[in-house]
């Protein structure tokens, strides 16, 4: 099955996407604790807005690192653990 582009993500309800000095990187709130995010996972939690469809994070992040080719598919890849792991919904 092929991942839908045009879906929305958003954060879930509950969870906040935050630079954190104290970890010397972005991470993702929660109730119940936080996840350190990686370099990658930051650049592309930062364009999660519920507005932007991951087809247009996809474009944003080419602008920014040409030339990638599995850019689409690693983005596609984080979108479906965040979804496995209930940090964002995709509508």
């Amino acid at each position: 099955m092929s991942f839908d582009r045009s879906k929305i993500p958003a954060w879930r309800p509950g969870y906040r996407f935050q630079y954190e000095p104290a970890q010397k990187g972005h991470v993702l709130l929660y109730p119940e604790g936080m996840i350190k995010l990686n370099d990658s996972a930051a650049l592309i939690g930062g364009l999660i807005d519920g507005e932007h469809s991951v087809a247009t994070i996809i474009v944003e992040l080419d602008k920014q690192f040409p030339g990638v080719p599995e850019l689409g598919e690693d983005i596609e890849q984080f979108m479906e653990v965040a979804r496995a792991e209930h940090w964002i919904e995709l509508a």
